[in-house]
């Protein structure tokens, strides 16, 4: 599929990266430059004794290099072991050690160094994408310059070098090997084939996710199955992509770059919606007004376009007006010419896909995990329907079991989980459906609901069960100072709430009140911060059955991290580990009698 494009458009723009001084033009590469940078990576591994299948890691951040040693990989052959880079070490030995990985690309040495003292018997070459190897290690190490000097000396050889090795490639061979970030346990690695790459590449390009006329902003990370999806619908159809993996430069960098599409995990819309709103409420006064009434407008619009209709009358001068006030300048800010963002990784709020949907900026939701090569289902850009993950993609075959879990079997399903025979038979049904672990329910239009995981759905000591992400994410659009929550009350006699508060919002709230210039723990742990949280939790209860109503809730005196191993890469909550880190929270929630209640 990779030389394909090449052959097909060598001369167009491939893949862009920030300018070496971060301050000039982004520097661009044609398809041609890309494809001989991954030659001679490719051929470079072969002369590190790289062979069809042997897996060779990626350690290292969203960056142009990773995505040139991902295709070198593929050159060879051989398959792609992925590790975050923020992986701690112990981890990252597990994960080189389990995959077999011979050679690991390191973004630089201090990635590197968690391998230090490791026994990694497979592992014959380290490559340092940034930096020079330097003396006395244990394992042989080379720069990325080096790999591709002896790659190019190789190919000098034997110019068909490459060819011969992709010839020999099948569906069926093992291209990628991603570990689960997963919530409990060691990470499982997840084996995706050639075949499941190729049909997703050709679905997002078939339904009009993406065209060639599109330019795309990637930050993803790479190391998770939503980056890697990506890149190979940007290969199937050509488009120009800008590849920066820096998040604190997203939205500064979206009004240079002026893409047309973007992907992101949920939060990162969540914290665009939460400046947009705490910036009207600091306003205050006839901003705040207008800002409430072009909301209000811009969803009775949007409810006419999403069932089909333009608005007209009265209402279609009004949504103009709203729109040169307020939605023109937030689309001004992403950019000016965002036609589509995707979101995919974790549920996005219904309230928030709405306020997009409403200033022009429409969010399609879609599903999939790691086993299913990503892509599942998505929503189509001409008729969406907000609050659910879309219809499913291409001939990917999906139903429900008799507990509505959600069930799934096609070309893009893992092969297995490696070296877990176990766990991979019990990922499949008797006659090979995929286990989801997802609970869901499908429209007339096989439009799918995603309503919660299936081992996450909380049940009361009353026998009542909860679906604590439906709260969670309701409370998200209703209070736009939060950053995280999580619901709590298995086995308990009623639900409570975690709340991390978004630091730049709260501070912004604080900045007009005595807190103004205090920490984010000392704002967070006042009573005029519980104060603000308690009302938004009495309006999240009005829009809840009774048992789900949270009872109580604490604000944490910091936020969820992946460092302290409460979220995964991909921002997902580790619910497990969040609530032993804050047990104590917890049993205080839950301290008193009954009657309090």
């Amino acid at each position: 599929m990779f030389l394909h494009r090449v052959a097909e458009t060598p001369d167009k723009r491939a893949f862009g990266k920030p300018a070496a001084d971060d301050a000039g033009d982004p520097v661009w590469l044609t398809w041609r430059e890309v494809d001989e940078h991954a030659r001679a990576i490719g051929a470079g591994l072969t002369t590190l004794g790289v062979r069809p299948e042997d897996r060779v890691g990626i350690l290292a951040n969203t960056r142009l290099d990773w995505i040139l040693a991902d295709l070198g990989i593929m050159l060879a052959g051989a398959a792609t072991t992925t590790v975050y880079p923020t992986t701690e070490p112990e981890d990252a030995v597990y994960i080189v050690a389990d995959s077999g990985s011979k050679v690991l690309f390191a973004e630089n040495a201090a990635q590197a160094a968690k391998l230090d003292g490791a026994d990694l018997p497979d592992l014959v070459a380290i490559v340092l994408i940034d930096g020079e190897p330097g003396g006395g290690e244990r394992t042989r190490t080379l720069s990325l310059a080096q790999l591709e000097a002896a790659g190019r000396e190789a190919l000098a050889q034997d110019p068909e070098l490459i060819e011969r090795i992709v010839a020999g490639i099948t569906g069926d061979q093992l291209a990628t090997l991603i570990y689960t970030s997963g919530t409990t346990g060691r990470p499982k690695g997840v084996e995706l084939m050639h075949r499941g790459w190729v049909w997703q590449g050709y679905t997002q390009v078939d339904m009009g996710l993406l065209t060639p006329d599109d330019l795309q902003y990637l930050w993803l990370p790479l190391s998770h199955s939503f980056g890697k999806t990506l890149l190979c619908g940007i290969v199937y159809v050509g488009l120009p992509t800008y590849v920066d993996g820096r998040v604190d430069k997203l939205i500064d960098n979206l009004g240079k770059i002026q893409p047309t599409i973007m992907c992101a995990a949920p939060r990162v819309f969540e914290k665009v919606y939460n400046r947009v709103v705490t910036g009207a409420q600091a306003d205050g006064g006839a901003k705040l007004k207008i800002f409430t009434w072009a909301l209000k407008v811009g969803k009775q619009a949007s409810a006419e376009r999403l069932a089909g209709r333009q608005p007209g009358g009265l209402l279609k001068l009004q949504a103009g007006v709203a729109d040169k006030l307020v939605f023109s300048k937030l689309r001004a800010r992403l950019g000016g010419r965002m036609r589509a963002m995707v979101s995919g990784s974790a549920p996005l709020s219904k309230e928030i896909g709405e306020f997009f949907f409403a200033a022009g900026l429409p969010i399609l939701e879609g599903y999939g995990l790691t086993e299913t090569s990503a892509g599942s289902f998505v929503n189509r850009e001409a008729g969406p329907r907000i609050g659910t993950v879309g219809q499913a993609l291409g001939d990917l075959e999906a139903k429900l079991d008799t507990d509505g879990e959600v069930l799934l079997k096609g070309t893009p399903i893992m092969r297995g989980y490696h070296n877990l025979p176990d766990e991979t038979a019990a990922a499949f049904t008797e006659d090979g459906w995929f286990r989801t672990g997802d609970i869901g329910e499908f429209d007339a239009d096989g439009y799918l609901r995603i309503t919660d995981r299936k081992k996450d759905l909380i049940k009361t000591s009353g026998g009542k069960y909860v679906a604590p992400s439906h709260i969670e994410g309701l409370f998200k659009s209703v209070c736009p100072y939060t950053s995280q929550c999580v619901v709590v009350g298995q086995a308990r006699n009623y639900v409570t709430m975690l709340v991390t508060l978004d630091p730049d919002a709260i501070k912004g709230w604080a900045d007009g009140t005595p807190l103004a210039g205090r920490s984010y723990d000392e704002i967070a742990g006042s009573p005029e911060a519980n104060a603000l949280v308690e009302g938004y939790v009495k309006e999240l209860n009005t829009k809840l059955n009774r048992w789900e109503t949270v009872k109580k809730f604490t604000i944490l005196s910091r936020d969820l991290s992946i460092e302290d191993g409460e979220l995964t890469p991909s921002l997902k909550v580790k619910r497990r580990v969040v609530e032993k880190s804050f047990a104590s929270d917890i049993d205080r929630m839950y301290a008193g009698s009954l009657a309090e209640l």
